[in-house]
């Protein structure tokens, strides 16, 4: 099934995705190293730079991604819906966590588990977003 977000037939959105999910798990280690490290604070400025460069990441992503699921009917839609959703409420929590680290950026223990969260909500999210391709053929051009 052809999407309309792509370039040359192939779509957009998977190839953009990998950039704030690449982000964000960095993020995360990043935050795992501050707390190994200590008192030395560049682990934790880097996670706040990389959370945020993922939810620039993911706005961006978000575009053609919508622009596909317009294109798209049911039952797929409804998956589509549901990756759509999670994915913005993992943006919304990523917000709330870089958000919070201001003006101090060691991260607090609960400020940790949210990122730990919000990498299992993306899990959850890739494995809804394979089910769309790998079940039912989004973004795959199948010859007639």
């Amino acid at each position: 099934m052809h999407t309309p977000a792509s370039i040359a037939r192939h779509p957009i959105h998977p190839m953009l995705v990998t950039i704030p999910v690449g982000l964000w798990v960095f993020s995360f280690i990043c935050d795992l190293m501050s707390l190994r490290v200590g008192e030395q604070p560049v682990w934790a400025v880097v996670a706040v730079y990389c959370m945020f460069g993922g939810i620039v990441g993911a706005l961006v992503a978000a575009i053609p991604g919508l622009i596909d699921l317009l294109s798209l009917k049911q039952p797929v839609r409804k998956i589509a819906l549901m990756h759509m959703g999670i994915n913005l409420a993992v943006v919304a929590l990523y917000a709330f966590n870089v958000r919070s680290r201001f003006p101090d950026p060691e991260p607090e223990t609960w400020q940790i588990l949210l990122s730990l969260a919000t990498i299992l909500m993306l899990l959850v999210s890739g494995w809804l977003g394979g089910k769309m391709v790998y079940e039912h053929r989004v973004g795959v051009d199948t010859p007639a």
